[in-house]
């Protein structure tokens, strides 16, 4: 309790230290916007919803390809969960203050971002909520800590490559840029982000194979491979505007929370609870009563025994329900919570060990909603399998079907829908349109059908015909 509550001092002695500052420039300089760059998803230090709360806007520093983890390929969802966070932290459209402008590095350099990297990122950060994107750096520093740190611009001053790229980009927005300035992403699918459980699970893994982040980063992926728009919020934020909410191991849970997530099923929602949910209080001290604790009688279900599985021990998964069942058991590791319905259906049961057949996954009618405990931790299979399964239940449908490795996201300036497809790999890919469109990078070009879109390229598209 004492370890959360020092986590929570010190992320709220930052807080504190950037409102003395606020103070200070709000009497000095009333007129100006005042915001801060935040570092994206991963970083864990800081209740992100506090530092935002008395800024006028979220800003943020993209990095993609960076020198503590080099290698040759970019998961795309990583910027896209990034972006999705720092638009949730409060509600509301976000500036990029640092966007990766070349290799980046101190003692180590990074992979040089590949030939349309540069402009694939900014764009990818626009069609999730960006309304100003700034490239750091313009002039790569010739002394000092960051001298890798490029810019578009190299030591010498020389125009480069990634300088040329930009250029173009800056031509496209000149012609874009009026139509998507001010548009907002409306998701239907929101996941709770709890720094209060994060913290806890760096004071106490349950396992040294769990993740948190990469938990959370599991369920986030299968939810954007299906191209729908996901909100990141907090857990006592207003979802009554979304059909399906997933809640990845809400370790601390205070009433309010557990108030909030109950409105929210009885109203009719669809709300998702991993593993690992309802076991501590606001004072990081194990529930006196059954898991998950104060989600046992929204969730239908206690949590009989657990087991936490070595790096080689491995477990499976039968799907009970014919809409999800698959031809094989979906494999699960680390952690397995052996399941007891209270009113709940089972969704899949355990495969092997002395807990075979006992339900793993659950399904329970709360008001005039649903809520499902996944009381295992899988491999990207599982997280697939959930996402088709639930979307389906709470009718949200992809935006576009594409191909692998290619990004499909919406803006709205009212009720006028802005496309962006952003192919994220090396190959040509085509796509079908599901309507008319004008190409705003181009300027004049309609598009409608099958159209074809280049390496790591973008299209942004106006919907034609809707009022």
């Amino acid at each position: 309790g004492l370890a959360l509550d020092f986590c929570r001092f010190s992320s709220d002695s930052y807080v504190m230290y950037q409102q003395m500052q606020i103070d200070i420039l709000r009497e000095k300089c009333p007129e100006h916007f005042i915001t801060h760059n935040f570092m994206g998803f991963k970083y864990d230090r800081i209740n992100y919803f506090d530092l935002a709360c008395p800024l006028d806007f979220v800003s943020w520093d993209n990095y993609q390809r960076l020198q503590w983890d080099v290698q040759a390929g970019v998961d795309s969802s990583h910027g896209a969960l990034a972006a999705d966070a720092m638009r949730g932290l409060k509600s509301q459209n976000f500036w990029v203050m640092e966007q990766q402008a070349g290799p980046g590095g101190w003692e180590i350099v990074s992979v040089t971002p590949r030939p349309g990297e540069l402009r694939l990122w900014a764009y990818q950060t626009i069609a999730h909520g960006a309304d100003a994107v700034v490239f750091f750096r313009w002039r790569t520093a010739r002394f000092g800590t960051e001298q890798y740190w490029h810019g578009l611009l190299d030591h010498d001053a020389c125009p480069s490559r990634r300088y040329e790229e930009i250029k173009r980009m800056g031509t496209e927005i000149r012609k874009a840029g009026e139509h998507i300035y001010g548009s907002t992403v409306k998701p239907a699918v929101a996941i709770i982000l709890s720094y209060d459980s994060c913290f806890a699970f760096q004071i106490q893994a349950n396992n040294p194979q769990f993740s948190y982040p990469e938990h959370f980063h599991q369920f986030y992926r299968a939810l954007y491979d299906r191209h729908v728009a996901i909100d990141i919020v907090a857990p006592t934020a207003d979802l009554s505007a979304y059909k399906l909410v997933v809640v990845p191991a809400l370790h601390v849970v205070s009433e309010a929370a557990a108030e909030n997530l109950k409105r929210f099923v009885e109203a009719g929602g669809v709300l998702v609870v991993t593993q690992r949910s309802g076991v501590k209080d606001e004072a990081n001290a194990v529930v006196n009563q059954r898991l998950p604790g104060l989600l046992a009688e929204l969730c239908g279900v206690e949590v009989e025994e657990y087991d936490s599985l070595a790096p080689d021990m491995h477990n499976g998964l039968e799907f009970a329900l014919p809409e999800s069942a698959s031809s094989s058991p979906i494999p699960v590791s680390t952690w397995c919570d052996v399941l007891k319905p209270n009113g709940a259906t089972v969704v899949a049961r355990y495969t092997q060990d002395y807990y075979a057949d006992k339900p793993a996954i659950t399904l329970n009618q709360f008001g005039q909603g649903q809520a499902v405990y996944v009381g295992a931790l899988g491999d990207a299979r599982l997280y697939e399998t959930l996402a088709g399964w639930l979307l389906d239940s709470v009718g949200v449908q992809a935006i576009l079907t594409t191909p692998k490795g290619v990004e499909v996201t919406e803006r709205w300036q009212g009720d006028h829908r802005l496309l962006f497809v952003l192919n994220h790999t090396d190959r040509k890919q085509e796509v079908t349109l599901d309507g008319r469109y004008t190409d705003l990078l181009d300027g004049s070009a309609t598009l409608e059908g099958a159209v074809i879109v280049p390496p790591r390229d973008v299209l942004v598209l106006l919907e034609e015909g809707r009022n």
